[in-house]
């Protein structure tokens, strides 16, 4: 190793790791006593902690001891999440945006179907008015209504979910350990704008299902 021809005893055997970052498959590093295979002078030694407690605790008790041992040697400590944070912060920030347009696109869709239920409720309050002076009751106008929203929310979903299926591999580059194709992340978000939708149409199919019979019928 490095030129050093004295020979090394195995000990055991370590899981990969994503040393030079979570975007780049697995290197192969071997682990050695700093004894064993000592240090030149460009060495750039880690020493990795487990530990349970305040890690502001634990950081100025190990630079108190490093300190202690060799107080001419620059150590520099850090938490694993410091680590973490560096590495994905471009990534959170793509994400951050991803999900601040997925929620201006979710409220943009209710206000959209808001929008079309109420038009196509003025549409048919003429209809709305036969229907319940031949006997339909409220809940049979909301039912018919939010049948109708429900159709073109399952259209919606549907369209949405194939789309989302196409563009897994852009997503599959921003995401670590998670499946871009999770099937339980998709009935999530399905379930989500369903309930989404059938909130938005609920207000319009109220209105409808309050329509007095004779102002529906003289409705031009």
């Amino acid at each position: 190793m490095d030129g050093n021809l004295k020979p090394l005893t195995i000990v055991g055997i370590a899981g990969d790791v994503r040393a030079r970052g979570l975007d780049r498959p697995p290197a192969p590093i071997v682990y050695v006593d700093y004894r064993q295979r000592g240090m030149n002078a460009n060495a750039t030694p880690a020493i990795v902690m487990r530990c349970i407690g305040p890690s502001g605790e634990i950081i100025s008790a190990a630079r108190g001891i490093f300190h202690e041992l060799a107080p001419d040697i620059p150590v520099k400590l850090s938490t694993f999440a410091d680590q973490m944070g560096g590495w994905l912060a471009n990534r959170r920030f793509l994400l951050f945006l991803v999900g601040l347009f997925a929620v201006v696109a979710l409220i943009l869709a209710a206000v959209g179907l808001y929008g079309v239920v109420a038009f196509f409720v003025a549409l048919r309050t003429k209809e709305i008015g036969v229907r319940m002076a031949l006997g339909a009751r409220r809940g049979d106008v909301l039912r018919l209504i939010l049948g109708e929203a429900a159709r073109m929310a399952v259209l919606g979903v549907v369209s949405g979910l194939v789309a989302s299926l196409a563009i897994t591999r852009l997503l599959s580059s921003l995401l670590f350990g998670i499946s871009a194709t999770a099937p339980l992340t998709f009935a999530g978000v399905a379930a989500l704008l369903s309930l989404v939708a059938l909130a938005a149409s609920y207000i319009p199919a109220y209105r409808a299902m309050r329509v007095d019979p004779v102002t529906a019928l003289r409705y031009e």
